[in-house]
Order: structure tokens, then sequence, then C-alpha cells
């Protein structure tokens, strides 16, 4: 996956706050997941609409931003600093979810729906292994499934592996590139 994106400020020595962080975070996140959208189209799998599509990116994020989360345990952010991080960060997101649902789907609390996805995925992908940077196998795999659920029919059964085994690795390449600068 080759992607343009911010992983360092242009004035180093310039404070940032958690919420520029957190919209620089959230901007490419959504580069990346619209990317993986587009690369499993490439691949054949079936999309039907933009609406379809948005699930799918929904998914993603909800995966990257755990991956903020355990980032930020890495890089042993206190408890406060890192529930400030991931909020904003779901908070920017909720924000670009609900401008482009209302685009496809009209008017109704898309962000809000959003964010109790988050919610949800976040306390399910707790339970699974990460190491090193990186998710394991079973938080792969159910990344991966949660993809197929709101995919289309296409081939359908062969998502999971696409996600688990090409999207994922090649997403995460490009979003060390993205937190390692700042996170």
């Amino acid at each position: 996956m080759r992607l343009r994106v911010k992983n360092q400020w242009q004035d180093k020595n310039k404070e940032r706050s958690i919420e520029d962080t957190a919209g620089v975070i959230g901007f490419n996140l959504w580069k990346i997941a619209s990317a993986n959208v587009l690369n499993l189209e490439n691949e054949g799998f079936q999309t039907d609409t933009q609406s379809q599509r948005i699930d799918v990116i929904e998914e993603l994020l909800a995966f990257f931003v755990s991956l903020v989360d355990r980032l930020a345990v890495e890089r042993e952010y206190d408890d406060e600093k890192r529930r400030k991080l991931v909020v904003a960060l779901a908070m920017n997101l909720a924000k670009s979810v609900q401008d482009n649902r209302v685009d496809f789907d009209g008017e109704g609390e898309h962000g809000k729906a959003f964010v109790e996805l988050l919610n949800d995925r976040m306390s399910e992908y707790a339970g699974f292994s990460y190491s090193d940077g990186e998710p394991g196998f079973q938080l792969r795999r159910r990344v991966g499934e949660h993809v197929q659920a709101v995919m289309g029919e296409k081939d359908n059964k062969w998502i999971p592996d696409q996600v688990m085994d090409i999207e994922i690795p090649d997403a995460l390449k490009v979003f060390k590139r993205v937190v390692r600068g700042l996170v």
C-alpha cells in the first residue's frame, strides 16, 4: 500500500495539543481505511454502495483506534493522557463518519452510532493479544470477520483471510509510519 501520510510535524519545537495529534492521526487513519476498501474492491470483493464502503471503513477505524490505544500503553502514556488521546481520536473520526454518512445516508446520528460501534469493538479487542506493536492472530481474524459481515456476497467467505493476511499487514506498515512521529 503506497499512501502519502503526515507522520511528523513541520515545526518540531512547537507544542501540540492532544486534539491536534488526534486530528492528524484521524485524518491518516481514514486514508488508510479507505485505501483498504479500494484494495478489497480491486481484488474483486463486492461493495454495492458508498454506505457499505463506510461500514467497512468504520470497522477498520475501530481496529486502528484500538491499536492507537495499545500503542499509548506501550509508550507509557499515563491513563489520563491515553484516555484524552483515544477520546479525541474517537470524536475526530465520529465527525468524519457523520459528515460522510449524511452525504450518502441522509440526516441521523451517525457519529453517535460510530462511537457505540467503537466502544463495542474496543471492549472486544481488549481481550485479544497484542505484542511488540503487532496485533495477534485472533485479533486480526476478528477484524476480518467484522469486515466480512458488512461486505457484499461475492467471494464473501474469503474476506477474513484477505483482511488478515494482506490488508492488515499492508495497513500496519503505513499505520506505523503515521504514529511513529506523532504518538
